[in-house]
């Protein structure tokens, strides 16, 4: 699609500037007494795990299943929900969540966005799934009940286990934030953790540098 275009379909690039995103907490209070499974992701979850916070976060994600995202967006009624073309760092263009071409289903982001002052809050993964069992978007062979997915803190939020989490940011170990994600979870992965996360490497990024460290 011509840039133009897209630009009448309402797609426009946003400005990175105005992220200020929730946090955990704030999250956890706006989807109180949703019956879909969800849970806090990436850098936050591991935060949540170890129980403090270590670093700054520039945004805030959470994954859900694809098919009952429409049943989390009901919650989210009082925002304005946007699917980029890219992620954080090169987000291409970012469409209406009821304009994006059809073409951007395989896109799994949803940017929510608050419409009283123009900034990101938050960013949903619409993860696949079938039924109660969540599926890997890297590796379909990969498969959990929400059970194995999601665990709590003391104070009721919802988080994705370490070790997925570490999955998925094994793609980019290279990043220091994700290296030193790896670096301060391993020394608490239990051995059955540990064994699930060298097998799914091993599935998805066979050779990978952490496995010779686990």
């Amino acid at each position: 699609m011509k840039l133009e275009d897209a630009r009448a379909a309402g797609a426009f690039e946003p400005d990175l500037t105005l992220w200020d995103a929730w946090r955990p907490e704030q999250v956890a209070a706006l989807l109180e007494g949703v019956r879909e499974p969800w849970y806090v992701a990436a850098g936050w979850a591991i935060e949540l795990f170890l129980g403090e916070q270590r670093r700054e976060h520039e945004d805030l994600e959470i994954g859900v299943p694809r098919e009952q995202f429409d049943k989390i967006a009901e919650r989210l009624s009082g925002f304005e929900l946007f699917i980029p073309d890219g992620d954080l760092t090169d987000p291409g263009l970012v469409w209406p969540f009821a304009q994006a071409p059809a073409a951007l289903d395989r896109h799994q982001q949803t940017w929510v966005r608050e419409p009283e002052s123009g900034r990101w809050r938050l960013d949903i993964f619409r993860e696949p799934s079938d039924g109660g069992t969540w599926i890997c978007r890297r590796d379909e062979r990969i498969k959990l009940t929400y059970d194995e997915v999601i665990e709590w803190t003391d104070d009721g939020i919802p988080y994705g286990r370490p070790e997925i989490v570490l999955l998925f940011k094994a793609k980019h170990s290279d990043r220091p934030k994700d290296e030193a994600d790896f670096a301060a979870v391993l020394p608490k992965l239990d051995p059955t953790r540990r064994t699930w996360l060298v097998d799914a490497l091993r599935l998805i990024h066979p050779g990978h540098s952490w496995l010779d460290q686990i």
